[in-house]
């Protein structure tokens, strides 16, 4: 019933605005709709999306769903109406937003799919790190330092497909490993939202039901890092038991070299922002973006532009002072 309204209501508004859908190839107007601006990180893409944007000539509007599926397709809908010429989305949930695209390609306009796929729906492109190689890094880096032992997966929000592509890197690290012995996975759990709060309940239940005996966490990104770091700092297990993230939150950052965070997968969100906002005006425009793999988002194999993450610890941190993400005075300070 839901969907159906939320239909009607967005096909009403199209009806208003198809004249105002003419691609303006000068001056195109770019939709942005951020799954939830609160995260720092999100703030960060889009200035640098943004200021990028409209050096190219075009005029950005934000809109942040702050987590919220509903809120998020009536913003599409409400851009739609505007009369954008390309929708930029970080899906909130990535499986709920077939209607509001299609409602977008009837009005021409493009839609790029920012950070996470969006399924079964008829995109025009995908940008990317590659998460598979940031689930490998996040692996990878544990087993250097633990070979052998109990691993608790801590896994990203069921919702986001990111986070499922992050669990097929890791196990392509693990699973040899657990297959021989080495390794035994003693539990593993999703985190909803991507939640601090929930990751260090889950991870306190595991270990009370292990007895303490977890030799590695491999959580996800930085903010399920930090509630796996609480719940082992409780048991004086912070800094003894590796736990990976990805982000480079600045507080992760600060675990990092505190040593109480083994990890964490730096991904250069001016480089993804920047190649993001030039990829829409190029569609836009009609001229070729330099893809360099293809999705199958379950509709269609969606054009695709992954860039390369970077794995982090304390012996390379300097890179984020060296690419102006954080001072060196932000890094070292308590």
């Amino acid at each position: 019933m839901k969907k159906t309204v939320v239909s009607a209501l967005i096909g009403a508004t199209l009806a208003l605005s198809a004249g105002a859908a003419m691609a303006d190839a000068k001056n195109p107007k770019i939709g942005f709709s951020i799954d939830d601006l609160r995260l720092e990180r999100w703030a960060r893409d889009r200035e640098y999306f943004t200021a990028e944007a409209e050096k190219l000539g075009a005029k950005v509007y934000v809109q942040s769903a702050d987590a919220s599926e509903q809120r998020q397709i009536s913003q599409i809908e409400n851009l739609i109406s505007r009369g954008v010429d390309v929708l930029v989305i970080v899906p909130y949930n990535a499986t709920v937003l077939n209607n509001a695209v299609r409602e977008a390609k009837k009005a021409k306009i493009k839609v790029v799919s920012y950070d996470r796929l969006i399924l079964n729906a008829d995109i025009d492109a995908y940008i990317s790190f590659d998460n598979a190689k940031v689930g490998e890094l996040q692996a990878s880096s544990l087993v250097a330092l633990k070979p052998k032992g109990n691993y608790y997966l801590l896994g990203g929000a069921p919702t986001d497909n990111n986070a499922k592509v992050l669990r097929e890197g890791q196990m392509k690290v693990l699973q040899p490993l657990i297959t021989k012995g080495d390794i035994k996975v003693v539990g593993s759990q999703w985190v909803k939202d991507w939640s601090a709060s929930e990751a260090l309940s889950i991870v306190e239940n595991a270990l009370t039901a292990n007895g303490n005996k977890i030799d590695a966490v491999v959580a996800s990104n930085d903010a399920t890092a930090g509630g796996a770091i609480q719940a082992l700092a409780a048991q004086k297990l912070a800094g003894k038991v590796p736990v990976s993230g990805q982000d480079a939150d600045l507080a992760a950052v600060k675990r990092v070299i505190a040593g109480t965070q083994a990890m964490t997968v730096y991904k250069p969100l001016k480089l993804i922002a920047t190649e993001a906002a030039r990829l829409s005006v190029k569609l836009v425009r009609n001229e070729a973006p330099a893809y360099n793999a293809n999705y199958n988002n379950g509709m269609k194999n969606v054009s695709t532009m992954l860039l390369t993450p970077i794995a982090l610890t304390k012996a390379n941190v300097n890179v984020l002072a060296d690419d102006g993400f954080y001072s060196k005075a932000q890094l070292t300070a308590n």
